[in-house]
C-alpha cells in the first residue's frame, strides 16, 4: 500500500503525547511499565485458559478474545509512543500509518462488541442460570465472537476507505502519537465531508448499540442481585457491579469525547489526553473482568444453593 491517491506525502511525523522534554522520560517509564503489565497480564491469562481445561467455558471464551483484542490493541500503538520518548523524530511511513488506523479502529471496535457480549453472558448467567447452558451454547458464543469481528472488520474497512481516497500535499505532522482518524483529516487538502460523515456514524452505532446494551443488562443484573438473601452477598454484588461499570464508561465515555468533538487544534490537544484513558483501560481490565466472573458465579450459588 502507496500513497497512490495522489497525495505528495510518503511518510508522516508524529508529535507524540507532550513535546516537554523534561517529562519525556518520566513518561517513557510510565508507559513502558503500563505495557509490560498488559502484555503479561494478558498473556498470562490466555495461557491460563488454553492449558486449563476447567476454564473451556463461555465466561473464560469471552476473556480469552478481550485478552487477545487488549495485547493487539496496545501492541497496535504502544512501541511507537514508546520511541517517540526517546528519538529525537518519530516518524512512520503512508504505509504504516494506514496499517496503524487499520488496526486500531478493528481492535478498538472489537472490543466494544465483546464486552457487550461478556455482558449478556453475565446477564443470562445470573438471571436465568437454568437456562444458562442452551442459552449459551458454544455455538451462540462463537457466533457472538464471529459477529464482533464481522462488525469491526467491517467498521474499519469503512474508515480505511475513505481516508485512502484523502490527498495529503505538504503538511505531514500529524498532532498525536499515533496515527488517528481526526488529527489525519486535519493534515488533507481535499474535502473530509465524507470521511467526519462516516467517523459520526460508524462511531456512533458502534459506541451507542453496545454501551446501551450494556448498560441495560447491568440493570437487570443489579435488580436481580437485590434478590440476593445475604446481606453481605448484595453489597459484594453491587460493589463489584459498580467498579465494572465505572471502568465500562471510562471506555465509552472516553471514546465518544474523542471522536464527538470538533477536529480542531484545541480539540486535537484534548483528545490525546482522552485517549490515554482508553489505553489505561486496555490495561487494567482484566482483573475487574475476573473480579465480576467470580461475583458472577457467587451470585449464581447463593440464588441456587
Amino acid at each position: 500500500m502507496g500513497p497512490e491517491n495522489g497525495s505528495s506525502v510518503t511518510e508522516f511525523i508524529l508529535v507524540g503525547l507532550t513535546d516537554q522534554e523534561k517529562l519525556q522520560l518520566p513518561l517513557f517509564f510510565l508507559f513502558l511499565v503500563m505495557y509490560i503489565i498488559t502484555l503479561m497480564g494478558n498473556l498470562g491469562l490466555v495461557a491460563l485458559i488454553v492449558l486449563n481445561s476447567h476454564l473451556h467455558t463461555p465466561m473464560y471464551f469471552f476473556l480469552f478474545n478481550l485478552s487477545v483484542i487488549d495485547l493487539c490493541y496496545s501492541s497496535v500503538f504502544t512501541p511507537k509512543m514508546l520511541m517517540h520518548f526517546i528519538s529525537e523524530k518519530n516518524t512512520v511511513s503512508y504505509t504504516g500509518c494506514m496499517c496503524q488506523l487499520f488496526f486500531f479502529c478493528f481492535f478498538a471496535i472489537s472490543e466494544c462488541y465483546v464486552l457487550t457480549s461478556m455482558a449478556y453472558d453475565r446477564y443470562v448467567a445470573i438471571c436465568n442460570p437454568l437456562l444458562y447452558n442452551i442459552t449459551m451454547s458454544p455455538q451462540v458464543c462463537f457466533s457472538l465472537m464471529l459477529g464482533s469481528y464481522l462488525l469491526s472488520f467491517s467498521g474499519a474497512m469503512a474508515h480505511m476507505g475513505c481516508m485512502l481516497k484523502l490527498i495529503f500535499c505538504d503538511a505531514n505532522t500529524i498532532n498525536h502519537y499515533f496515527c488517528d482518524i481526526l488529527p489525519l483529516l486535519q493534515l488533507s487538502c481535499t474535502s473530509t465531508y465524507v470521511n467526519e460523515l462516516v467517523v459520526l456514524i460508524v462511531v456512533g452505532i458502534n459506541l451507542i448499540v453496545p454501551s446501551v446494551t450494556i448498560f441495560i443488562s447491568y440493570g437487570f443484573i443489579l435488580s436481580n442481585n437485590l434478590q440476593i438473601s445475604s446481606k453481605d452477598g448484595r453489597s459484594k454484588a453491587f460493589s463489584t457491579c459498580s467498579s465494572h461499570i465505572i471502568a465500562v464508561s471510562l471506555f465509552f465515555g472516553s471514546s465518544a469525547f474523542v471522536y464527538f468533538k470538533p477536529s480542531s487544534v484545541e480539540y486535537m490537544n484534548e483528545g490525546k489526553i482522552s485517549s490515554v484513558f482508553l489505553y489505561q483501560y486496555s490495561s487494567f481490565d482484566e482483573p475487574l473482568n475476573l473480579q465480576l466472573e467470580e461475583q458472577r458465579c457467587s451470585t449464581c450459588s447463593e440464588k441456587n444453593p
